[in-house]
């Protein structure tokens, strides 16, 4: 699984990669994180930060941020 927090570095993106790495590690499945900064690439899914890309789809962004629970329903959805 192919997971990509999108955000420019503000505490809500560091949070959201938080949370999916938490998801992950509570599913125990086999997932790569990627941190995506630039705003170009950024702007190929979304222009509300942050953003949480899986498998290449958007799945959430903006605000508020998800909790644990929830981004693990997404991941399941893709699993």
């Amino acid at each position: 699984m192919e997971i990509k927090v999108l955000g420019p570095g503000c505490a809500n993106c560091h949070k959201m990669e938080e949370t999916a790495r938490a998801a992950v590690k509570e599913l125990g499945i086999a997932a790569t994180i990627e941190k995506i900064s630039d705003m170009q690439e950024i702007l190929k899914y979304t222009m509300s930060t942050p953003g949480l890309v899986v498998n290449g789809k958007l799945k959430h962004s903006g605000k508020p941020l998800p909790p644990v629970a929830k981004v693990k329903a997404l991941l399941k959805e893709e699993a």
